[in-house]
């Protein structure tokens, strides 16, 4: 069961693997949006896009935008859904303003390792499906939340596109050293 819109991580059974980072993934992951200054402090209201939101607290370095801004969390206020954010670098309303509409991120080296068999979408998107004989059948590219389970987008080599439930009698194995997700597709594909 994959957890955390756009990010975070998933779950998967039947895995002899670590939950490690995958040495080879981005740099950085988002974790959220800033919407728009809030006060004269220089806060800013932000939708956190994790779901491990308490992760973002005094002291914590984040990084803004597409030139990854380094700034340090002054405070943080909940205003559900939403968080209400200070940086210690923003001294005022102006100086907020100019990140509107700008994405937050971490440092994916700074993620913290997850329990075995448990892996960050970022780890799980691109890897190379096959089916239960070992062949190739396409690629995971991309992980869609539901309300009962994740399910696993198949970008098949020919084109098409699969829906596969995120369950263990469909995910076999995931083997991240490898690039390899091992599925036992259903029936009606």
């Amino acid at each position: 069961m994959a957890i955390s819109s756009g990010a975070e991580r998933g779950n998967a059974n039947n895995n002899n693997n670590q939950g490690s980072l995958q040495t080879s993934g981005p740099e950085f992951i988002c974790i959220g949006k800033i919407h728009r200054a809030h006060g004269i402090k220089g806060d800013v209201v932000m939708d956190p896009m994790t779901d491990f939101p308490e992760r973002i607290r005094r002291g914590k370095i984040v990084y803004l935008g597409d030139g990854h801004l380094p700034l340090t969390v002054a405070r943080v206020r909940q205003k559900p859904p939403l968080l209400l954010v200070g940086f210690k670098e923003i001294e005022d309303e102006t100086q907020a303003s100019e990140f509107r509409n700008t994405f937050v991120y971490v440092k994916a080296s700074d993620l913290p390792k997850l329990p075995e068999g448990e892996y960050y979408f970022h780890q799980l998107i691109g890897l190379d499906a096959v089916n239960l004989n070992d062949e190739r059948v396409g690629t995971l590219s991309e992980i869609l939340e539901t309300g009962a389970n994740d399910v696993y987008v198949i970008r098949k080599d020919d084109g098409s596109e699969e829906l596969v439930p995120d369950v263990p009698q469909y995910i076999r194995r995931i083997d991240i050293k490898n690039h390899i997700i091992k599925i036992d597709f259903p029936e009606w594909i």
